[in-house]
């Protein structure tokens, strides 16, 4: 006589409600990026370091600015990994390139990379408006984290700058005597060298070990004693440190 057995394995799991699933799809997604750089080694190098990551797709690697404008036209990527010089000049053609996607494809990304901390570069670059750009030394490339980070924050329309160049800026500026970072307390200086960085509130105060209605606080402070007014389209944090440099032009 055979003998009912009764099964010892969990329930199924519910199916999760199709709201639930695409946001959890859109959790996993990979990021869609085109990379350009003349250098055939290091578009290269760049391409499988991003695509072994798991967490980009590189869509397309080319060498021109004719080239990345047409992929990404054709391709419609969310992020954009760009060289400052290209052919034919080898000048700032990255930053050109920029601006011009940025005017025609404002929800793309756009990360530039120098290979100089050149504070004048990144004011070409941010001058107009620093949503949804980065401008980052060359040296970052080989760092997986940073350069991830720049993408997803250039995606999600905030900027970033590479903190040597922050460095090099906040540096020189608070040597002037007549300079308004004279007027900024160092624990506000601190605030604005981590805001100049990309960072979130949450992030600075974390860094700084306070809370975020301090940084609240400092940001005021800062906006204030450097005459900034409040603008809903510019990343106030970065414009802070690059106004200065409107002094010297």
């Amino acid at each position: 006589m055979g003998v009912a057995c009764e099964s010892t394995a969990d329930p199924a799991e519910p199916p999760l409600p199709p709201g639930c699933r695409q946001s959890c799809d859109l959790l996993t997604e990979r990021l869609r990026v085109v990379i350009a750089e003349d250098n055939y080694l290091v578009r290269e190098g760049t391409r499988r370091m991003l695509e072994a990551s798991g967490e980009v797709e590189v869509l397309a690697a080319v060498g021109t600015p004719d080239e990345l404008l047409d992929a990404v036209e054709r391709l419609r990527p969310q992020a954009v990994l760009t060289d400052i010089r290209m052919p034919p000049g080898h000048d700032v053609e990255g930053i050109e390139a920029a601006h011009r996607i940025r005017a025609l494809h404002p929800d793309v990304g756009v990360v530039v990379l120098s290979q100089h901390a050149d504070e004048a570069y990144a004011f070409q670059l941010l001058k107009d408006g620093t949503a949804g750009l980065a401008y980052l030394l060359k040296e970052r490339v080989g760092d997986l984290e940073e350069l991830l980070r720049a993408l997803q924050e250039t995606v999600a329309g905030r900027s970033v700058i590479d903190p040597l160049v922050v460095e090099a800026v906040l540096a020189r500026r608070s040597r002037l005597a007549r300079s308004p970072l004279a007027e900024l307390t160092s624990r506000e200086m601190e605030a604005l060298r981590e805001m100049a960085q990309g960072k979130t509130n949450a992030a600075i105060a974390t860094s700084l070990s306070v809370s975020e209605s301090t940084v609240e606080k400092y940001a005021n402070a800062i906006f204030s004693k450097l005459g900034l007014a409040e603008e809903k389209q510019v990343h106030r944090r970065v414009t802070a440190v690059l106004a200065f440099l409107r002094e010297t032009r």
